[in-house]
């Protein structure tokens, strides 16, 4: 495994001539064109960092005064981040191909194509649950719709080309499986739930059953691909340890697909009614509360093993680089999750719940934009990054 799961390099030791180093912007870089020479896709992991804070927010049972407004802010955030990516990744493509080709070569940088219909797929989702107060609410059913359906298509596209790249081109190893092995599958787990937000907004009658049976499929297309992969990174961790610290973070991606299966279920079941006569439609809402506490309980269960690795692991060095956006967006989840669960049931541990686990977002994606923002401010975040060792076992280096 090669460049994702690397902290960066340290400093050069030569001070950059660049006029921007005077200032102290892009310091550790030896001119300012370098911040597109390394531009890599888990870049987009910060857009679904960001915008699953507000949409976590908008869902939340309990609404605290203030938090509508500051969390438009940060959807507002999302999109532009999502907008300057995506322009730095074309100019990325242009000026430097070959290594952008190389990114799906790569064993480990391929799973994080994943990452960009989920970015997009959150931002459609925030636009229309908030943006909607700033733009209207016919231009944030349109934006989400092209977001929804470009998100949508690139993550189906991503849930078939990634696999097939790992079965027939990348070298793997017994203990290669982590946790962004998820990335790639995970998107239509999302475009399942953030299309439940869309279902009333098609026209009643077979478009909109159409439209709501698609989302089903699709979670459940990502819901069998999860358990398989969710197995082999258990499998993993139980028979090699925990491999390399840099490593570590990306096991709180698998809260990802159990915290938006659990939210998916909710939602879908929320608007099944539009769409379906009884007793599905009873059927499918009761579905969400079925399927969804017990999953809801596994993510628990594997939060706190997570947990219980990273300080464990930070006792020893946990250096910072992007992987560290796998505490944000998968907790997001389990919060958005949480609030459906709260929704429908009526339980107030749920609601309780989900506005601990929003307050443990929100540090957590304080703590992560903060160091992404002064990574980035320096520089060192652009620099190309050096390859992971070979994975020693953590029970020997933790």
């Amino acid at each position: 495994m090669t460049n994702l799961l690397t902290a960066n390099p340290p400093a050069p030791t030569p001070a950059p001539a660049h006029a921007l180093a005077r200032w102290g912007l892009l310091r550790e870089l030896d001119r300012p064109g370098q911040v597109l020479a390394n531009i890599t896709p888990n870049w987009y992991a910060s857009v679904m960092g960001t915008g699953i804070v507000a949409v976590a927010a908008a869902s939340l049972p309990e609404q605290f005064p203030g938090l509508r407004t500051a969390a438009t802010a940060v959807w507002a955030l999302a999109a532009l981040l999502l907008v300057a990516l995506t322009a730095a990744t074309a100019l990325h493509w242009l000026r430097h191909r070959e290594t952008a080709r190389g990114h799906a070569r790569d064993a480990v940088m391929a799973h994080f194509y994943g990452a960009v219909p989920m970015a997009m797929l959150t931002v459609g989702a925030g636009t229309l649950l908030l943006g909607r107060d700033v733009i209207g609410l016919g231009a944030a059913v349109g934006i989400d719709w092209v977001l929804w359906s470009a998100g949508t298509l690139l993550g189906l596209v991503c849930a078939a080309a990634v696999p097939y790249l790992m079965i027939t081109r990348h070298e793997l190893r017994p203990d290669s499986a982590f946790g962004g092995w998820l990335m790639p599958v995970v998107p239509p787990m999302v475009s399942a739930s953030t299309g439940a937000l869309l279902v009333p907004h098609v026209a009643a009658g077979q478009a909109r059953l159409t439209m709501l049976l698609c989302c089903y499929a699709m979670f459940g297309v990502s819901l069998l691909a999860s358990v398989v992969i969710i197995t082999l990174i258990w499998q993993r961790l139980a028979v090699h340890g925990t491999g390399p610290a840099r490593m570590v973070p990306t096991l709180w991606i698998v809260l990802g697909p159990l915290g938006q299966s659990v939210t998916a279920a909710n939602l879908l079941g929320g608007v099944a009614h539009q769409a379906l006569p009884a007793p599905y439609a009873g059927a499918m809402q009761a579905f969400g509360v079925l399927y969804g506490v017990p999953v809801w309980g596994f993510a628990l269960l594997w939060a706190g093993l997570a947990a219980a690795i990273t300080l464990r692991t930070a006792r020893g060095g946990l250096p910072f680089s992007l992987t560290w956006w796998s505490f944000t967006f998968p907790v997001g989840t389990v919060v958005t999750g949480t609030s459906g669960l709260a929704l429908h049931t009526g339980s107030e541990m749920f609601r309780v719940a989900a506005a601990v686990l929003y307050g443990c977002l929100v540090l957590a994606w304080l703590l992560v934009a903060a160091r992404t923002a002064h990574g980035s401010l320096r520089g060192r975040l652009f620099l190309p990054a050096r390859p992971v060792l070979q994975p020693e076992r953590a029970r020997s280096s933790v």
